[in-house]
């Protein structure tokens, strides 16, 4: 499949070409704000796709707004519809509009004038088009102290620069660049686009959040290599926050260190914590040198010898029972502990033992659930 991409070189383009890197059917041309309209009928030739990202919305000329969105879209029109004539081929094309297609502003009107130009197509040549009406999105590759709050937020906040918050309140809806990457290659794999009561393309999931709690949310993933507590960044908003966030991260910034405690039987190093599902910790042992001896009443926690040779002993609190088992670096194998049983671990080998550890619940000072008692 030979894919055109207008705007390639934008925010979304280029999100889009990375993802279209991935597929080895897919060869991709681009056309790019340097280039000139009469450069679209050789770009379009054999092409089997399009995506039609180009457009303006901060000209210096708000003139632009008529030539980079109507005047640019009408011109890729014209060029599609002669091949349906010549050919009977109808290329699909993909078009991000914006939200602001609604209003009576300059770029709003520019960008309705895209849409009516893509819908003629339509419906007198029968060419598929799906037009998207998107509304902020975000994520990597976005421009900051432009036109994205996110982008914004999440560069000066990553760099320690104060952000501006007129309204916290204010609501926002968002759509996250991979969310809206993977819609787009569904539809050009064939998928149908559902389309809502105006005919527009509908975007899925959409995230409503207010700017308020969007920089509290951003100063928090900041705040996180101090307090080492991340939050629930695997699902939903959060994570598409996270991973953008991240994105905007300086290079000097993409190393941090973390605490580290040393006393003669070796070091332990906290690395990350959870609200509610434990914390990630490792410490080293040298030949010879015990760790632990003491007990839980809930807390739990695993083991992982990542070098070296360790014996673990149990002794349980009531029956005194006992248990020893060995293992090392060369095997993956958690060890757990168990409620009610006093347990230590022992350096057995020549060299310096590396345990990785994760226990069910942050460690609390005041409440710690670790009572000491030997084996």
């Amino acid at each position: 499949m030979k894919v055109l991409i207008t705007g390639s070189n934008g925010f979304v383009g280029k999100n889009l070409q990375l993802h279209l890197a991935q597929r080895k059917d897919v060869r991709v041309v681009c056309f790019t704000r340097d280039e000139d309209m009469s450069r679209l009928p050789a770009l379009l030739h054999g092409v089997d796709f399009v995506f039609h990202l180009a457009g303006v919305n901060r000209p210096l000329d708000p003139a632009e707004f008529v030539s980079g969105n109507t005047d640019l879209t009408q011109a890729l029109c014209k060029v599609v519809a002669n091949v349906a004539e010549i050919t009977g081929k109808k290329v699909p094309v993909v078009y991000t509009s914006s939200t602001q297609a609604a209003h009576e502003n300059a770029y709003g009107n520019s960008k309705r004038g895209a849409e009516d130009a893509l819908l003629e197509l339509q419906r007198i040549h029968g060419v598929p088009v799906h037009v998207f009406r998107l509304s902020n999105v975000f994520g990597k590759w976005c421009k900051p102290n432009y036109n994205s709050v996110v982008a914004t937020f999440c560069h000066n906040i990553a760099r320690g620069r104060p952000i501006q918050v007129n309204d916290p309140a204010a609501p926002l809806t968002l759509v996250y660049v991979d969310d809206v990457m993977k819609r787009f290659v569904q539809i050009m794999d064939g998928a149908d686009a559902a389309i809502d009561a105006d005919g527009f393309a509908t975007m899925a999931p959409q995230y409503t959040t207010t700017v308020g709690e969007l920089a509290r949310q951003f100063q928090v993933f900041k705040d996180s290599r101090e307090t080492l507590m991340t939050e629930r960044v695997g699902t939903g908003l959060v994570r598409a926050l996270y991973a953008t966030y991240v994105s905007y991260l300086p290079v000097e910034s993409f190393a941090y260190t973390v605490p580290q405690y040393a006393d003669p039987r070796g070091v332990f190093a906290e690395m990350l914590k959870t609200p509610d599902c434990g914390q990630f910790s490792y410490f080293t042992a040298h030949p010879g040198i015990t760790r632990g001896g003491h007990y839980h009443h809930s807390k739990t926690e695993k083991f992982l010898v990542i070098k070296g040779q360790a014996c673990f002993k149990f002794r349980h609190m009531q029956t005194g029972e006992t248990h020893e088992l060995l293992t090392s670096g060369d095997k993956a194998e958690v060890v757990e502990t168990v409620p009610g049983w006093t347990h230590d671990i022992t350096n057995i080998g020549t060299d310096e033992m590396v345990v990785m550890l994760w226990a069910n619940e942050v460690f609390d000072h005041e409440k710690p659930d670790t009572f000491a008692c030997a084996v």
